[in-house]
């Protein structure tokens, strides 16, 4: 005789939740507001941004439109670790400028049952995949992709625009170094 047997609900269900996109696409914006949302639910919070990104604030989470949550800087995505011990729900800004063991720690925090939403740019300036960000959107549960408007030709934008002619992978800056394009009007100086 087949019974039906009720699943039990999982009380420690923790998720990794990615937001990505080209520079000027609204990412951290998009990881504030979830933030906000959690901390008006009463849950406990934490935000972490690596060290490498100091441009408009060393100890917050700043976006673009200027939005901002207090932060917590860690050189070291294994420090996150022990941080957020307490916390519900953990924020990573600026994915990209981590190691690859970023993967292990985010997975380590959704399997503790956490609530873990990470923002960060999918493409270098080549418009190349930018690890760690693949493998994160990859074993992520929920994957938000923004999208900017091209500065040349008003379309929607993916790709993120060097304006100066370095050929390092990462090189810090906003929208005086860097603008939004669209594949059409994206190009790469000195190729």
């Amino acid at each position: 005789m087949n019974e039906f047997m009720p699943h039990q609900t999982p009380t420690k269900t923790g998720w990794i939740e990615v937001i990505a996109g080209c520079m000027f696409s609204g990412k951290t914006e998009e990881l504030i507001r979830r933030l906000r949302r959690a901390m008006i639910a009463r849950q406990k919070v934490i935000v972490f941004k690596p060290k490498l990104d100091n441009r408009y604030s060393e100890r917050e989470i700043v976006s673009h439109s200027e939005q901002s949550l207090p932060s917590e800087i860690v050189e070291d995505a294994s420090e996150i670790l022990e941080l957020s011990k307490d916390a519900q729900v953990v924020g990573i800004d600026e994915a990209q400028f981590f190691k690859m063991n970023i993967i292990d720690v985010v997975t380590k925090l959704a399997d503790e049952g956490k609530r873990v939403i990470i923002a960060g740019l999918d493409q270098d300036y080549r418009g190349q995949p930018f690890e760690p960000m693949p493998q994160l959107l990859a074993i992520a549960e929920y994957i938000t992709k923004t999208q900017a408007i091209c500065v040349v030709c008003g379309n929607p934008a993916n790709r993120t625009q060097r304006k100066t002619q370095s050929k390092d992978r990462v090189v810090v800056g906003a929208s005086d170094i860097y603008e939004a394009r669209c594949r059409k009007c994206h190009t790469i100086y000195g190729e």
